[in-house]
């Protein structure tokens, strides 16, 4: 008697109602979802660190961080643009966790 075969369980939190990636449709919706969510995050992160960092650096300079005395320009030039950074690929984990369970994506 041939084996059977049966479907891998859906991801916890996945609608089972709603079918995989298999069509072309869904597939197409799931990649532009990513590419909105990566296009965001990465202008997030130019606006803190080319525009907190360069531009904005001599009015932020007015402002000192407290405890520390060094001036908020200076502070988001070598290190704040570095934790945002960090937060947002927290975010961007978030976020993808959240649509690969809407879309019914798991990994392999």
């Amino acid at each position: 008697m041939p084996e059977q075969t049966l479907p891998p369980p859906p991801v916890s939190g996945a609608d089972p109602s709603r079918p995989a990636l298999g069509s072309a449709g869904r597939r197409h919706a799931y990649w532009v979802a990513n590419i909105r969510v990566v296009a965001s995050l990465l202008v997030v992160w130019a606006a803190v660190s080319f525009g907190c960092g360069i531009l904005l650096a001599k009015p932020l300079n007015h402002v000192h961080l407290p405890g520390s005395g060094f001036p908020l320009g200076f502070w988001f030039a070598q290190q704040g643009s570095i934790y945002v950074f960090v937060v947002l690929i927290f975010v961007y984990v978030w976020i993808m966790n959240r649509l690969d369970r809407k879309f019914g994506v798991r990994e392999a």
